[in-house]
C-alpha cells in the first residue's frame, strides 16, 4: 500500500463505515487516490512535468512532516466534497439491468480502443482532459472520464483532409470543450455493474 492510499483509507472509512475497503470494496479506493493525485497535480502545478508522480510523493510526504494537522483537515474536507460526487457521479447497474445511454457509450469506446492504444501521446492528452474538468469542478472519476472523452471523440471518422498533428489537436480541443460542460453537469456519468447475489449480500 503506498503513501496516498494510507492517509485516505482511514478518512473513506470515517466517512462511511460500512466500505471494505481492502476487500470489495477496493475500487472505491483506488479511484479515491487516482482522483487526489490528479487534483494535487493540478494544485501544485505538476501537470505535464517529468516524474511528476515522484515529486507530488515528495510534497505530499513534506506535508505531512511539517504540518499533520492542516494536512488532516484538507483532507478531511476533500474526502468529503469527494463523497458527494462518488454518490452523485456513480450508478451501480445490478444483474442484468439496463442502461441504454450507457450501451450505446461502451460500444463507441470499445470501437475507439485500438485507436487509442495507438495515439502515441495519449497519457499527456489525459492529463490535459484531467486537469481541465478539475479546474472545472469535477474530483470525482476524473482519468476515466478524461479517457472516455477522448476516446469518444477518437471513435468518430476521421477526416481525409487533415493530417496526423490536426486531427489529434482536434480531438483533445473537442474533448476539452466537453469536459467544461460535463464538469458542469449533474447526475451520474459512471457506471459500474455489479452482480446481484454480491449486493443481496452487501445490505
Amino acid at each position: 500500500m503506498n503513501f496516498i492510499e494510507l492517509l485516505l483509507s482511514e478518512k473513506l472509512k470515517n466517512k462511511n463505515p460500512m466500505l471494505d475497503i481492502f476487500g470489495s470494496d477496493r475500487k472505491v479506493l483506488q479511484m479515491a487516490c487516482q482522483d487526489l493525485t490528479n487534483y494535487l497535480k493540478v494544485h501544485w502545478n505538476l501537470v505535464g512535468k517529468e516524474a511528476n508522480e515522484c515529486e507530488l510523493v515528495e510534497k505530499l510526504e513534506k506535508f505531512f512532516n511539517e504540518d499533520p494537522s492542516e494536512l488532516e483537515e484538507f483532507l478531511d474536507v476533500w474526502t468529503g466534497m469527494w463523497f458527494k460526487k462518488w454518490k452523485e457521479r456513480v450508478k451501480l447497474l445490478i444483474g442484468n439491468e439496463k442502461a441504454e445511454k450507457w450501451n450505446r457509450v461502451t460500444k463507441t469506446l470499445n470501437n475507439a480502443e485500438l485507436l487509442w492504444r495507438r495515439v502515441a501521446n495519449r497519457r499527456e492528452m489525459r492529463e490535459v482532459v484531467t486537469s481541465t474538468l478539475i479546474r472545472n469542478g469535477e474530483i470525482c472519476g476524473t482519468s476515466i472520464l478524461a479517457e472516455n472523452l477522448l476516446k469518444m471523440e477518437l471513435g468518430k471518422k476521421k477526416k481525409k483532409h487533415i493530417n496526423e498533428e490536426e486531427w489529434v489537436v482536434n480531438v483533445v480541443n473537442n474533448a476539452l470543450r466537453k469536459a467544461r460542460k460535463l464538469a458542469r453537469s449533474k447526475g451520474p456519468l459512471i457506471f459500474v455493474r455489479i452482480d446481484k447475489g454480491y449486493y443481496q449480500l452487501s445490505q
